[in-house]
């Protein structure tokens, strides 16, 4: 790698940072050698966490010349990578000011931090860092560049990017629902309620279904047979299960599909086509077709 921290010195944002290093290493492999960035941005080490009730720290000085990253010991690589690139944007986004002297120290939950409430600086803070892994380990023009060699949306195609990148399904979830083209959204669950749900907020609407409660019933969720780590096929749902459908208005398609994961898990994704698009789709192929001829071009692939 060519890349200098000094390279970094213009900007301060987890989007500005993640630019100039893709600017200066335009040819970062995949998965991106996280570990390595980090040493080559002026982390001296990376080092197991001693601390009981965090998943990662950074030890570094008032002027940052120096850091140590910790991550907890024996999490999965995913896990780990997410750590070090989050505790990474600590160390480079120069207004975030730790907890205690010199030292921050991150809870599992903060890893998980996607938004913050006004005047909330430390809930900032992690917002920013967890955008920056996220944008580091996936960035977004090589995102776009699988969408277009594959345009239709799939969870195969999430695991299968989650593997080329290191990073967790869930994680490349929340990255897809962000960047595809299409509107879409990914709804964890476990023990069959709903839990975190991931969609651009632009461009999808809202998903009706409440936290902890049960997955709506009419969902592929409940069909029989299915196999923990196969996906379903995609199929067609009424659009009430899962969003809010003015009076008046026109429904607009929405299509599933459902993988359950071990311990309890599944992750649902949700593809909402407009209305005026349906109108524009030729008789004979429907979403179905267009999705199982795309599935065939991949599996070839």
């Amino acid at each position: 790698m060519d890349i200098l921290r000094m390279d970094l010195a213009d900007t301060g944002s987890p989007e500005g940072l993640v630019s100039l290093i893709l600017k200066h290493e335009p040819n970062l492999p995949l998965p991106v050698p996280i570990e390595k960035l980090a040493l080559q941005l002026e982390v001296e080490e990376i080092a197991e966490l001693r601390t009981e009730g965090f998943e990662g720290g950074l030890i570094t000085d008032t002027i940052r010349s120096r850091g140590i990253i910790l991550v907890k010991k024996g999490v999965n690589q995913p896990r780990r990578r997410f750590t070090i690139g989050h505790e990474l944007g600590h160390f480079l986004i120069a207004n975030h000011i730790p907890d205690k002297d010199g030292q921050f120290l991150c809870s599992r939950e903060d890893l998980r931090v996607l938004s913050a409430k006004e005047g909330d600086r430390r809930a900032k803070m992690e917002v920013e860092a967890n955008r920056f892994s996220s944008l580091i380990l996936m960035p977004p023009p090589r995102l776009r560049e699988a969408f277009k060699k594959h345009p239709s949306p799939s969870l195969e195609q999430v695991f299968q990017l989650a593997d080329q990148f290191g990073v967790s399904k869930e994680a490349m979830a929340r990255a897809y629902a962000e960047y595809h083209p299409e509107s879409l959204a990914f709804i964890v669950v476990k023990d069959g309620k709903v839990g975190r749900v991931y969609h651009n907020r632009k461009r999808f609407p809202f998903v009706v279904a409440s936290r902890n409660r049960s997955v709506p019933h009419g969902s592929l969720f409940y069909q029989r047979n299915m196999r923990i780590g196969v996906p379903s096929e995609i199929d067609g749902r009424l659009p009430d299960l899962w969003i809010d459908v003015p009076r008046g208005q026109r429904a607009p398609a929405l299509s599933e599909q459902v993988c359950l994961q071990n311990n309890g898990f599944a992750l649902i994704m949700l593809w909402h086509e407009r209305a005026e698009d349906e109108e524009e789709e030729s008789e004979d192929m429907t979403t179905r077709d267009r999705w199982r001829a795309q599935q065939e071009l991949y599996r070839r692939d």
